[in-house]
């Protein structure tokens, strides 16, 4: 299946990077982390990649035009003008990078790079989370389903630790970042048929694919959640970013290649 990233937004809340760069481009362990979502589809066997390009949609294609030479040992013969490769670390991706826009929302994003799936079966997920969800797994739970729309759906863990007192305001104990047991959330890793396209009929792009598309295949019963209980991080600020950063060097859990 082909795997469709969105990679075009602003990134403003991590602002510290993405004035120089897309977000999906801010480096973990020194590679974008579109890279490791790249790797973690791939593992699966998923190699042929659309990228919905928008703000400063160049550096995406400036990384992946020369990613032959950037992951490469070379001598570069500067009188004769030749470049001869000793040995490289190319991927057997196949990367379509389309511009769609810099301001347009997810959904107008989307229908923009439809016509590359082929009218098939797809993936499609942000250019700026990583987890362990097993692809094949979220395939078959999908196609056993019968949907249009598969999404994967996590449970968030708080950002604060959390202090258990009784009625007194007795402290009893303290939990470190707790998992919300009782609330699952959109955690991206869709599996989408091609008929998505009758939900995207209107100009959308204006539209977020989370709101109008999302919520009209709720209303028809079209979209399942497959509930993944593992790994999950989104790298949305500095904060998380680091702790990414501190992972990869400790434990990759994302890394299922």
């Amino acid at each position: 299946m082909k795997v469709v990233l969105f990679a075009g937004g602003l990134g403003t809340r991590i602002s510290e990077e993405s004035h120089l760069k897309p977000k999906p481009m801010i480096e973990i362990g020194g590679k974008p982390i579109l890279w490791h979502i790249m790797k973690i589809y791939a593992s699966y066997g998923h190699n042929e990649f659309i990228v919905c390009c928008g703000y400063k949609s160049w550096v995406i294609k400036e990384y992946f035009a020369n990613y032959f030479v950037h992951n490469a040992d070379i001598t570069i013969d500067l009188k004769d003008n030749q470049l001869e490769v000793h040995q490289t670390n190319a991927e057997p991706f196949k990367v379509t990078l389309i511009d769609t826009g810099l301001h347009t929302m997810t959904a107008g994003r989307l229908k923009q790079v439809l016509p590359y799936t082929n009218q098939e079966t797809f993936l499609l997920t942000y250019g700026d989370g990583v987890c362990d969800v097993n692809i094949n797994k979220l395939i078959a739970f999908h196609e056993q389903h019968g949907k249009i729309c598969t999404m994967t759906t996590i449970q968030p863990s708080s950002r604060f630790g959390v202090v258990n007192m009784d009625d007194d305001g007795t402290v009893l104990q303290f939990e470190e970042k707790p998992e919300d047991s009782g609330t699952w959330i959109n955690g991206g890793f869709f599996v989408v048929n091609p008929s998505i396209a009758d939900y995207l009929k209107e100009d959308m792009n204006d539209m977020m694919w989370e709101r109008k598309p999302m919520y009209d295949l709720a209303s028809n019963k079209e979209i399942v959640g497959y509930r993944h209980r593992g790994f999950w991080k989104c790298m949305d600020t500095m904060r998380d970013k680091e702790e990414l950063e501190k992972l990869w060097e400790t434990n990759p859990i994302w890394k299922t290649w």
